[in-house]
């Protein structure tokens, strides 16, 4: 899965696109209180998106309650779908995760996550659009 057209818009596009929250969040690497986030503790089976882009990210079957408050995962569904860069805003030393086709601020991923990967890739529910997986009840 990988993009082919980078996405690209002015600061006034991405303002009009998105909420208050969402802007600061995605485009100026903010962050949504702990256990506030609306998929912070969603067991919604399907697919999050870059809220930005709509690029997909994770697999809900990647994610897992971390006690942390915000939704985790322990890996993308592809390396490719994100960006890690270093981090030493707010005087810590953190790897900060964007989108690699919008360059949006994800959140952040840390060495202490599950098997397989002992990654915790902790994002911010306002970086993200769960697209839900259609169930066959019957």
């Amino acid at each position: 899965m990988t993009q082919t057209t980078k996405v690209t818009k002015t600061d006034d596009e991405w303002r009009e696109l998105l909420s208050p929250q969402e802007y600061e969040i995605t485009r100026q690497a903010g962050t949504e209180p702990a256990f506030t986030g609306v998929y912070w503790d969603t067991k919604t089976p399907g697919i999050y998106n870059c809220k930005c882009c709509h690029s997909p990210l994770f697999d809900s079957q990647t994610k897992y309650d971390s006690g942390s408050g915000w939704p985790s995962f322990y890996e993308p569904i592809n390396p490719d779908v994100v960006k890690m860069h270093e981090d030493l805003s707010l005087g810590m030393r953190r790897i900060e995760v964007t989108c690699a086709n919008c360059n949006a601020h994800l959140g952040h991923v840390f060495p202490d996550g599950p098997a397989p990967t002992g990654l915790r890739f902790c994002m911010n529910s306002a970086s993200l659009d769960l697209q839900a997986q259609e169930t066959n009840e019957e």
